[in-house]
């Protein structure tokens, strides 16, 4: 069912129970992101967002670099649990979503417009988050449910090196996604007049 964009919005939750199903293609869920990547706008048009899509055993084998690099670093009383999520919510879905931002085009801006320099990081994760909140929208009104999970730095060069990626690509987020078994909870909202200010 597609929903008008205000709906899409108030539908898009996380979902932490996932299978490894789609109810779309492979085709549709790449059209979701070809529509984001050429849609979504980024400071001074910088398109500097860059997208990888895993499915199958890449997918999993995202997952299970994850769970490799964790072993070493989360204690040993601990990690069960740790595979145990990672098993369970992430691996267990469809497939991944990675996004990233392209160092070298925020450098370019940074020569580019000195005077900005600072600001150039900042409107590129804006940039990011406004490429993950529209995939993630869009693959829920497919019927897709997701999380956002954020791994980087602890697997930057890992998945690099496995998938060949830039090292000018800055890892921002993981997207694991798949068809959700169970809904999500009720999602508490704070008052809109500690958040919202309107003057006339």
């Amino acid at each position: 069912m597609e929903r008008n964009f205000k709906e899409a919005l108030k539908h898009r939750r996380s979902y932490y129970h996932i299978t490894n199903t789609s109810p779309i293609s492979d085709a549709e869920i790449k059209e979701i992101i070809d529509c984001a990547v050429t849609n979504v706008p980024s400071a001074f048009n910088s398109q500097s967002t860059r997208i990888v899509l895993l499915l199958g055993e890449n997918h999993k084998k995202l997952w299970n670099i994850t769970k490799e690099i964790l072993k070493k670093i989360v204690p040993e009383t601990s990690f069960p649990a740790t595979e145990a999520k990672i098993d369970g919510s992430f691996r267990s879905g469809y497939g991944t979503i990675l996004f990233f931002e392209d160092k070298s085009v925020i450098e370019h801006l940074q020569n580019s417009f000195p005077s900005y320099k600072d600001r150039f990081p900042i409107w590129s994760q804006h940039t990011s988050g406004m490429h993950q909140l529209a995939i993630w929208s869009m693959l829920e009104d497919k019927g897709l449910g997701a999380s956002l999970q954020h791994y980087n730095p602890l697997i930057d060069e890992a998945v690099q090196k496995e998938w060949g990626i830039s090292s000018t690509w800055e890892l921002i987020a993981q997207m694991p996604f798949g068809t959700p078994t169970e809904q999500p909870g009720e999602k508490e909202i704070k008052p809109l007049e500690h958040r919202i200010l309107v003057f006339k």
